[in-house]
């Protein structure tokens, strides 16, 4: 399993290397690249192949190149895993969910999956006692949580290939000690669905595009390229779910579902509710109450629950924040500089 620390290895060496006046025509090529392709129009299949073509491009250029004269195949592999993950880095809010139909599909299988996630059994999808296993699912599910913390592929792919790591060790260690047969793929992909339901990783869809087009074509293959496509195929099996898709009566499904529906609808209405009964938001309380009763600044978010925030308060929080910051470094220079007799003074004349 690929360790945190040596995708930082990897990454710094080549960051390392670039920073060598040798290196000076690579850096050019990269950067020129980088400006260009920030000027095109976001059309994520040719934008896969631009990003494809200059990786094959530059594995050629690196090779050739007199920094790496004499590497070896690894070295050449981990020098495009650096440039991989620093090219993608600059250009992820450009190459990441760039349409609005990318963030639209994400939006209607989070929704889906929230509603399954009310009434959805291991049994419903035919998964076997032996592999109910509350301990390895929960540690997949916060493998693939962790998608969205990253924006290099290989690093994103290494998430789904931890969590279905983990579902694979789950089948072969019920294999052995239940001393029964489990069937491969048959068995694997209805705990993998299972699992994405539960976890409901954040934008589910986009994250597997931006892998499929993104990641270098020559590492997505063998171990890699199979847990892709199970991924691939447990979006594709909760997009098309219906009852005929699972071990429930029809009724049953649909009742289910329409009862989720209704609880997500009285939850909502429960938000907005909260909100009208408690007034402006904390970006409207803050101006109602710019100072408090000793005369210094109010903090309203201080008593701000998750919920209540929107992306309009973000400017506001942190001019707030800043606010803060600013005082109590302030706070922290004034007391280095009072003289310990006068600080001493100060705290006896406090305590009589």
């Amino acid at each position: 399993m690929d360790s945190a620390s040596t995708q930082s290895v990897t990454f710094f060496d080549f960051l390392d290397r670039m920073r060598n006046p040798a290196s000076l025509d690579l850096v050019r090529s990269i950067k020129s690249f980088i400006v260009s392709f920030s000027f095109y129009t976001a059309n994520p299949e040719n934008d896969g192949k631009k990003v494809q073509d200059f990786f094959f491009t530059m594995e050629t250029a690196i090779r050739d190149h007199p920094l790496w004269d004499g590497a070896s195949i690894e070295e050449i592999d981990s020098a495009m895993e650096g440039l991989e993950k620093y090219v993608m880095t600059k250009l992820f809010t450009r190459t990441f969910a760039p349409l609005p139909e990318d963030v639209k599909i994400d939006q209607e299988i989070s929704e889906k999956i929230c509603l399954l996630q009310t009434f959805l059994r291991p049994e419903h999808l035919d998964i076997p006692a032996v592999l109910q296993n509350e301990a390895s699912w929960l540690l997949a599910e916060k493998e693939l949580q962790k998608i969205n913390g990253f924006k290099a592929p290989r690093e994103k792919l290494l998430c789904i290939m931890n969590c279905c790591r983990v579902i694979n060790n789950l089948l072969l260690n019920a294999s052995m000690s239940e001393n029964v047969v489990l069937a491969g793929a048959d068995d694997f992909l209805p705990v993998l669905i299972y699992v994405v339901i539960k976890a409901n990783p954040p934008q589910l869809h986009s994250n597997l595009k931006f892998i499929q087009l993104y990641r270098r074509q020559t590492k997505l293959v063998s171990e890699a390229a199979y847990y892709f496509t199970n991924l691939v195929s447990a979006k594709s099996f909760i997009v098309d779910l219906n009852a005929k898709s699972l071990s429930i009566e029809e009724i049953k499904f649909e009742e289910s579902m329409q009862a989720a529906r209704l609880a997500n609808k009285v939850a909502r209405f429960d938000i907005k509710a909260s909100r009208e009964e408690r007034g402006p938001g904390p970006s409207g309380r803050i101006h109602d109450n710019e100072t408090n009763t000793s005369g210094g600044s109010s903090y309203p978010y201080m008593e701000a629950e998750a919920g209540e925030l929107t992306v309009g308060d973000v400017e506001r929080l942190l001019s707030v924040y800043k606010d803060v910051v600013t005082k109590y470094t302030g706070l922290c220079r004034a007391v280095r500089h009072v003289p310990p007799a006068e600080t001493s003074t100060s705290m006896d004349s406090q305590k009589r």
